[in-house]
């Protein structure tokens, strides 16, 4: 049996883990629209994580999409138009199957998410300067378990 006042520090550790997901929960929301914005100022912040998928994963169905980010086609397709409004992707035809179409990204906007990208590692290693090599790793190596246990 465990003794309460290790259930309670216990408790006390998961409680400030919670608050520390919630901290970052709220930045990773900032900077996702701050990103957003930096591809194109009318880039919604749903939209901006579809579009850095497709950038990551090369020409998908829409269908393909919807499984991925677990939500229905209507909803992709809204967002996939919202997309080709802003010019950043295209629509072509699937060279598999001649009734279905393959949303890809623009060469325009992949050069825009690079760009994005490439300023967001040089603000992290900024703030994150002073951290030895060994500790980042470290720090990866952890969060990559805390979600993968949250995934189990």
């Amino acid at each position: 049996m465990t003794e309460p006042s290790t259930a309670m520090a216990r408790a006390d550790l998961l409680g400030g883990l919670e608050q520390e997901v919630g901290v970052m929960i709220r930045r990773i929301r900032r900077v996702i629209g701050e990103r957003a914005r930096s591809v194109h100022p009318d880039l919604q912040s749903s939209s901006y994580l579809m579009l850095t998928w497709l950038n990551q994963h090369g020409a998908q169905r829409s269908s393909a999409m919807a499984e991925a980010f677990g939500i229905d086609k209507g909803a992709i397709s809204r967002q996939v138009q919202h997309l080709l409004d802003l010019g950043l992707v295209d629509r072509s035809p699937d060279p598999d199957d001649g009734r279905a179409t393959l949303v890809s990204v623009t060469a325009e906007a992949a050069r825009r998410i690079a760009e994005v990208n490439d300023d967001r590692r040089r603000w992290l290693d900024d703030r994150l300067g002073d951290w030895p090599d060994d500790d980042l790793s470290e720090f990866v190596r952890m969060l990559s378990s805390y979600n993968a246990a949250l995934d189990a």
